[in-house]
């Protein structure tokens, strides 16, 4: 990454870093080169076999309003509205697919594509006063990139709701329909984010890297097949030796000793 990426690091503790998009003036847009920041960061962090999990969140007044609007309306051409769209898709995904387990810690506005953030990661926690959107249609561009992440972590009536009235739904419904786990004043957010992250660094590595690519395949299979992957998967799991020292730290009543950590 150059010198100058709004994308920072902020180290935690040595299995926590945080991602923090920082560039203020266009409330943390979801730009070309800020997605292309996005995406190596995203990368690098997960081939770092010491960390364990990763936070995101957004500097200054808010977590993000999404793509650039003055940048989108620059671009002109059919291709580069399809490479726009593609790249930010190539986020999402790789916070889906990615091994680490990614958090996003939301304060103010996650709207659009930065709403499409939130849910694409694997927990979401915010202040009271955060607001959620995908409000397109205010803009005759319809949220349609954005729903595929937040339809498959809210249930339809609540999701056309948003996407058809292009109206902000506020933290505590948030949480009620699922799009955040929960929500807690300014003042708990940091500790509250960072406890959770911290449970999920003491369990082995390699566990977590199995359940997190399993439940994502799974939830796209018929019941039939869930089952018999899962059942694969499971095995796969028995076979490696942080399940043969779990299940004896279980039965020991002892810590166990992660040799994944």
């Amino acid at each position: 990454m150059d010198m100058v990426s709004n994308i920072k690091i902020k180290k935690l503790t040595n299995e926590i870093v945080s991602i923090i998009i920082d560039e203020q003036k266009t409330y943390n847009s979801l730009s070309f080169k800020n997605l292309t920041d996005l995406l190596n960061t995203f990368k690098k962090l997960d081939a770092d076999k010491q960390l364990k999990v990763i936070i995101l969140e957004g500097a200054g007044k808010g977590f993000s309003a999404g793509h650039n609007l003055k940048e989108v309306k620059g671009l002109k051409k059919r291709d580069k509205y399809q490479k726009l769209f593609n790249l930010c898709s190539k986020v999402m995904l790789q916070i889906v697919e990615g091994r680490k387990p990614v958090i996003a810690k939301v304060h103010g506005a996650a709207f659009a594509a930065g709403c499409q953030l939130v849910a694409s990661c694997d927990l979401a926690y915010s202040t009271n006063d955060a607001l959620f959107a995908t409000p397109g249609v205010n803009i005759g561009l319809f949220c349609s990139t954005p729903m595929v992440a937040v339809s498959r972590k809210i249930n339809r009536k609540p999701m056309m709701q948003m996407l058809l009235t292009g109206e902000p739904i506020k933290a505590k419904y948030a949480k009620d329909i699922g799009l955040i786990n929960d929500c807690y004043s300014k003042s708990k957010l940091d500790n509250e984010v960072l406890k959770i992250a911290k449970t999920i660094a003491s369990k082995s590595n390699l566990t977590i890297k199995i359940g997190k690519q399993a439940f994502y395949k799974q939830l796209e299979m018929s019941l039939k097949k869930a089952y018999a992957y899962t059942s694969k998967m499971m095995t796969v799991n028995m076979m490696a030796m942080d399940a043969k020292e779990g299940i004896s730290a279980f039965l020991e009543k002892r810590k166990p000793k992660w040799r994944n950590k």
